[in-house]
């Protein structure tokens, strides 16, 4: 059996590392300490198996020991900062092993294609809950609409992809951080690409173009964020001739450009010690209680009008929430990491670098698992 390197048991990991020793995985938990790992142990069956070693990436003594750990076939799961994957990368491809990541493929990561199909290992990136879960629902929107006749045709074609983490208590300031907010922040002021009304459109900062969004009668704010037009390639949209809209960004609750207005002026002016303490701040005033619930809600969606006006669409969403070691945004980001993992110890994923996976049947197998191990998805037009 290939041993899985879990490499990092910080907030996000609870869920897919207790899920993985339960389905008779052998995991192995790297870290700085074992203080997570110690709490996790009280939630695994009997026979798990379960053990930790300590891992401190800037002590080569520390990391020879890793090195020595891994086989060839195994898995290391880095859910570390993205700025150290690709390191955890070129370990997995220095022992043949496998590696799971649940960020956005990096240029420094993707150069590593050629190597990884040498070696004859799978790095696959994008598994978490966006990237990750999205990836999945948009596949099988696009699968869907084949399926259904409507593409191909130049029939007009909108596509939306939003998904956020909000707390399931609404407070005056619509949000709480799970995490140092110092990369939402800095996210604020990052150049977004999409198509809107039929055109390419460049927005410059998250708050200069906000809208509204109804999901089953609750009105949410969403941007754009990122360069959504890769994924209209990715996505298999690519020989449409009449894409209307195409949009992947973030969702948050109703009131949130109003609740941050002295938060977009700050970061608009704000130099790098400046941001640094505007995070201090708001860490201390809008952080997660130890029980307080969180909420994730995902929402993807594609219909294709005809030249008569009929609309077909399609879309799939979910609504997740939690509290402590099994918050909404652990369990949604580890419990996909953990299905990657499950797909390659299976011998299913093919050598190379992969951002989630792209065949439908396969994107059923991986939600049928999370819809398995406790996520709700709801389905509009749709075949699961």
């Amino acid at each position: 059996m290939s041993t899985v390197h879990w490499v990092g048991a910080g907030l996000a990991s609870g869920p897919g590392i207790v899920s993985l020793a339960n389905k008779h995985q052998k995991i192995v938990v790297w870290d700085m300490t074992s203080d997570r790992a110690d709490m996790l142990k009280s939630h695994l069956n009997e026979g798990a198996a379960f053990s930790f070693s300590k891992l401190d990436l800037r002590d080569a003594s520390s990391v020879a020991v890793f090195k020595t750990a891994i086989a060839p076939h195994d898995v290391v799961v880095s859910m570390l900062p993205a700025a150290l994957h690709v390191e955890l990368a070129n370990i997995a491809l220095e022992r043949k092993a496998h590696l799971v990541t649940s960020s956005y493929v990096s240029p420094e990561m993707a150069v590593l294609d050629t190597r990884a199909k040498e070696v004859g290992v799978a790095l696959v990136n994008e598994v978490g809950l966006d990237p990750g879960i999205d990836h999945l629902f948009a596949h099988l929107l696009v699968d869907a609409a084949k399926e259904a006749g409507v593409l191909g045709k130049g029939h007009a074609v909108e596509f939306v992809s939003y998904c956020g983490g909000v707390p399931a208590e609404e407070t005056d300031f619509t949000y709480k951080f799970a995490w140092t907010p110092y990369g939402v922040l800095t996210a604020l002021k990052n150049q977004a690409r999409l198509i809107d009304a039929g055109e390419e459109k460049i927005v410059a900062k998250a708050w200069e173009d906000v809208s509204e969004l109804s999901i089953d009668n609750e009105v949410f704010e969403v941007y754009a964020n990122r360069d959504s037009l890769p994924y209209v390639e990715e996505y298999g949209l690519e020989a449409e001739t009449n894409i209307k809209k195409f949009v992947r960004g973030t969702l948050r609750l109703q009131g949130w450009k109003k609740a941050w207005a002295n938060v977009f002026e700050q970061v608009d002016k704000a130099t790098p010690d400046d941001l640094k303490e505007l995070s201090d701040r708001l860490w201390s005033e809008h952080a997660y209680g130890e029980a307080e619930e969180d909420r994730v809600v995902m929402y993807v969606a594609l219909s294709v009008t005809k030249d008569d006006g009929s609309v077909w669409e399609a879309s799939l969403a979910l609504d997740e929430k939690g509290s402590g070691w099994k918050t909404a945004m652990a369990a949604t980001v580890s419990k996909t990491v953990a299905e990657a993992v499950m797909f390659i110890t299976k011998s299913a994923m093919t050598p190379g670098i992969h951002a989630a996976i792209t065949c439908p049947n396969q994107c059923r197998i991986w939600l049928a698992g999370l819809q398995a191990g406790g996520i709700k998805v709801r389905a509009d037009n749709v075949n699961l």
